[in-house]
């Protein structure tokens, strides 16, 4: 199977593209990283660059696999949205040691050399959500933070803001449980049904991320009670939630524009060659709320 994606993809790249990227996604089983693979592939297609994307599908060692198949192929620069900020280092080294230029994207790299960064203020949004819970429950109650893949950058970054904000602005508001759902909705879902079991006070959900939201939004809504529910991410799912007054916030990214600036970075290093130190470009974010909900 491996020998034939390494067929398919130098295939690919001998079509007559001079130019290649290769998109290393941790998952497309999720809306998030469908829209930033989509925005990537909007950029290559106006630059005339060739993009071959592969699907981690959350897998650490099927990311390992697909990358060193990309550097295999011959890809002019590699961008990485990584299932694992540690796990990945490896496969960064080994593009650098081709002098492959190495992009991270969404979630950083911690080891070998990045050109570039590209990614939301995870840290700001945390802290956007903690601001917003606090402001909504007058400064207290129990709240539960559902944490995203442990050793990723976003997971962590996230929780940060959102603590931080909680220890120094809003010491009322009680982290009461704190679980890790993996980003997944299904996960969310059981997550929060377990908590709800246990927590019976429970004012507020914070998730890393909008499928985890909406999963535990599905979970208190069998339970029939109300509980402010706060994500991450602004997808399509969750804004409709917001709109329909089910789900209370959720921290807007722009996917579609992380896929699109590293596709550009890219090409600014084809054009111009790599940075001396890695440079990192912050792509905006803003808490998306109804003013119409009670």
């Amino acid at each position: 199977m491996r020998k034939l994606l390494i067929i398919v993809v130098a295939a690919l790249l001998g079509a007559g593209f001079a130019q290649t990227i290769g998109l290393s996604v941790s998952t497309l089983n999720n809306p998030f990283f469908v829209q930033l693979r989509d925005g990537a592939q909007a950029a290559a297609d106006e630059l005339g660059l060739k993009l071959v994307v592969t699907d981690a599908q959350d897998s650490v060692s099927n990311q390992i696999s697909n990358i060193e198949d990309l550097l295999q192929s011959g890809v002019n620069v590699l961008i990485i949205n990584a299932t694992d900020s540690d796990a990945v280092v490896p496969a960064v080294m080994e593009a650098n040691s081709r002098n492959i230029p190495v992009i991270a994207v969404d979630r950083g790299i911690n080891g070998g050399t990045v050109a570039y960064f590209i990614a939301s203020d995870n840290v700001a949004g945390g802290g956007l959500a903690g601001q917003y819970l606090c402001d909504k429950l007058g400064g207290k109650g129990n709240v539960v933070e559902l944490e995203g893949i442990p050793g990723t950058s976003a997971a962590r970054e996230r929780g940060q803001g959102f603590n931080d904000y909680l220890t120094n602005s809003c010491p009322g508001l009680t982290v009461a449980a704190r679980q890790t759902a993996n980003f997944n909705r299904a996960e969310g879902l059981t997550v929060m049904e377990n908590i709800l079991v246990a927590q019976p006070d429970i004012a507020a959900v914070f998730a890393h991320n909008d499928e985890m939201a909406l999963g535990a939004l599905q979970a208190i809504q069998a339970s029939g009670r109300k509980i402010l529910v706060v994500g991450f991410d602004a997808t399509d799912d969750a804004v409709a939630a917001v709109q329909a007054c089910t789900m209370a916030a959720t921290v807007a990214q722009q996917p579609a524009m992380l896929g699109d600036e590293a596709v550009r970075a890219a090409k600014k290093i084809i054009d111009d060659g790599a940075p001396a130190t890695t440079e990192n470009i912050a792509v905006g974010l803003q808490l998306v709320t109804n003013a119409a909900c009670n």
